[in-house]
Order: structure tokens, then sequence, then C-alpha cells
């Protein structure tokens, strides 16, 4: 089987930095497999690119390599790292990126620094380390260069500060950190964060967002409500979402990432968002 190296960026569909990478890449190894996880994270947006790769990396066999650029720091004295994560092999600047992953995992084996010109390119523009080094490095790594060779190994990794979500006896308080192409909001909240709000119950749980929406009721499908109608379920990554069945929840209720969200399944709690 071809190797497989996944690509994660925020340079957009309609330049050719990604066209660039690929070519660094397959110029190495023109056997690699390349998958384009997304190019469409926001500029600089390294929370975003954390979800990302987070809930799409997991979804890759063991030995896939996957390539992060979301770099805001580009040039800088900031670290491009070498993660091997759950038997995956990741490669990212070090500035956060890779902190949904590493804080997820089961097994973290080694971090290095990606310090070796070896395995760059010859030229290396202080814009573009993600063509002139995580990409050569990536296809080095996918064909089976040692990764102690790449640099010298380190003890962690940056992290982000991420929202933790606050559980309560009657509700739990979280906020969006998400809002996917459909305009559903994501939030931090996954089931075990809702103790009281378990399927039999459903019916009697309310949610509340920004700064006046209320849904009462979580749902099991978005078909279970009516077309135009709010809804909150537990999406695909086992994370509470809230959507608008045929639009967008963003649009309709001018949700964004960062408003709070709060899920009630006592009677007696209605709090106000955090």
């Amino acid at each position: 089987m071809s190797p497989i190296i996944t690509l994660t960026t925020d340079f957009g569909l309609t330049g050719h930095y990604v066209a660039q990478m690929k070519g660094a890449i397959l110029s190495i190894n023109p056997a690699a497999q390349l998958i384009d996880i997304t190019h469409a994270i926001g500029p600089q947006n390294v929370r975003q690119g954390a979800v990302a790769m987070r809930d799409a990396t997991a979804m890759f066999p063991m030995g896939s390599v996957h390539v992060g650029v979301v770099d805001p720091g580009v040039g800088t004295a900031r670290k491009i790292v070498y993660a091997e994560i759950d038997g995956r092999h990741y490669i990212a600047p070090d500035n956060g990126l890779l902190g949904l992953v590493q804080r997820e995992a089961t097994n973290v084996t080694r971090i290095i620094a990606v310090e070796n010109r070896k395995y760059w390119r010859e030229a290396v523009s202080t814009t573009f380390h993600g063509r002139d080094i995580m990409a050569p490095v990536a296809a080095h790594v996918s064909l089976g260069v040692d990764p102690t060779d790449l640099g010298k190994t380190l003890t962690a990794m940056q992290t982000l500060d991420w929202p933790e979500p606050l559980v309560t006896p009657s509700a739990a308080q979280g906020e969006i950190v998400e809002i996917d192409h459909f305009g559903n909001a994501i939030t931090n909240l996954r089931q075990e964060h809702l103790p009281g709000a378990t399927p039999q119950h459903w019916g009697q749980v309310e949610i509340l967002a920004g700064s006046s929406l209320r849904i009462s009721g979580l749902s099991a499908t978005y078909g279970e409500r009516a077309s135009g109608a709010g809804a909150a379920l537990i999406g695909s990554g086992g994370y509470l979402e809230i959507a608008v069945v045929g639009g967008s929840a963003a649009e309709r209720f001018s949700l964004q990432v960062g408003d709070a969200v709060t899920v009630c399944w006592s009677a007696k709690a209605s709090p106000t968002p955090r």
C-alpha cells in the first residue's frame, strides 16, 4: 500500500500553495498517496486547525503521516515538531496545532524538533516552511526515515488554552468551538458532560446559546425537527452541536466561535450562559 500523507492548511482553494507542497512531497516520494483534509482553515486560525486535525486524523490507519500548516509564526524562532501519536506521524509548527490530538491521545511515543536540514529542501523560504521543511520531512518519514534523525527529542509541545466545560448537578456550560461548512455550531460538550441529559430524558433538556437562543429538547437526528427549525444533537464527532434543519444555525441565530452554550436538565435550573 502506498504511504498516506494528509494535508491540513489555511492556504485556501484558489491559490497554488497546496500544489507546491504536493510537488515537494512527490519529488521525494512519487508513490505517496496525498489526501487533503482541508485547506479552508481560517487564516492563522490555529484553534480551528487543531479541531480539524483532532477530528480527521484519528480516522486514518496507523503509520499515516499528517502535515498541519497553520503557521502565523513562520520564519520566527518557533519550532517545527515531529510527533508520533497513537501510531500515526505528525509534522506541524509547534504552536498548539497538535494540542487537541495530543490531549486526547492514548499514547504519545515521541516528540522531536525538526532541525536536520538534510531532510529539508535546499532553498528554504522564510515565509513557506510548509513547502520547504514540513512537506519534504513528511515525504522522508513516509519512506521510513528514522524520526530520531530529524533532530533532538523534546519533552513537550506547545498547547493552547482550551476551554473546559463546567458541569454542575443540573447543567453543563461550555462554548462553541467550531462552525462547520453547513453552519452547524459545534461545542466542546460531549455526552459525558451531560450526566442528566440521558436519551430517555432528552425531551426535558433545554439548550441556551449565544445571547438569546433557547432550544427545548435534544434530538437524535436532524430529521426529527421540521425544516427551518433549530435543533440540538450529539453530532458525528461526539460533541453537542446546534443546527438548523435545512439551513445554517450560525446565520440564523448569529452564533460565533466562543459563544457560551448551557445545557440544563433540571426544570429548576435555567442559568444564563456565561
